[in-house]
């Protein structure tokens, strides 16, 4: 069965807290989505080098615990736990700072749910600005990536060209992260101003 952005879209359960770690206060972005395949399925695609590369991007590195990874053009980080096929842990360093995502499956009725909590301290002037979809509808994008390997684990990841136009997509997305982040308190209009600015950042035309 083939799978609309409104599908990727309304298949995912969002929410948002504050947590302290370390003394700090971070904000907790949490990401769930139920994948109809078997647990050890999920937890091969989300550990595999090969089939990370063909969901999200390539990975180089040393890929057990205590190692560090490097996605290509993208974040690293140090692998910190690693329970088959349960519970994964990981830093995730992106322009000099450190950031925390932590990764837990289990078996439902209908296949697997995946949870993906990111933890991070992040600048007020940047959380007023751009709220938590900044972060979200990349997860979520990765999270529909998974879910397109998982139907058809043997393609390769399409050429960037020949991806459909996800801006009616990112701009709804956008949307849900910021009513969650009413939800959690924000003040509504300052939400609804971020939501925006951030669907309008993602939806951008790249320049020349």
């Amino acid at each position: 069965m083939n799978l609309t952005p409104a599908d990727h879209l309304g298949a995912v359960e969002r929410a948002l807290t504050t947590i302290t770690r370390d003394g700090r206060e971070l904000r907790l972005l949490t990401v769930t989505r139920t994948y109809d395949a078997s647990l050890d399925d999920v937890w091969d695609a989300l550990t595999t080098r090969e089939r990370i590369t063909r969901w999200m991007m390539p990975v180089s590195g040393d890929l057990e615990v205590g190692g560090r990874y490097q996605l290509e053009g993208n974040a690293g980080g140090e692998v910190l736990e690693c329970v088959p096929p349960e519970r994964l842990a990981l830093t995730w360093e992106y322009d000099g700072q450190v950031s925390w995502v932590d990764l837990s499956l289990r078996p439902t009725e209908s296949g697997t749910l995946l949870q993906l909590d990111h933890s991070a301290p992040v600048p007020p002037e940047m959380w007023e600005q751009f709220g938590p979809g900044a972060v979200g509808i990349g997860w979520e994008m990765g999270l529909m990536g998974l879910a397109e390997h998982l139907a058809a684990p043997d393609a390769e990841r399409p050429p960037r060209e020949t991806v459909p136009d996800l801006g009616e997509y990112l701009w709804a997305s956008s949307a849900a992260w910021g009513e969650v982040d009413i939800s959690a308190g924000a003040d509504p209009e300052t939400a609804r101003a971020a939501a925006r600015r951030t669907a309008e950042a993602y939806t951008a035309a790249p320049e020349d």
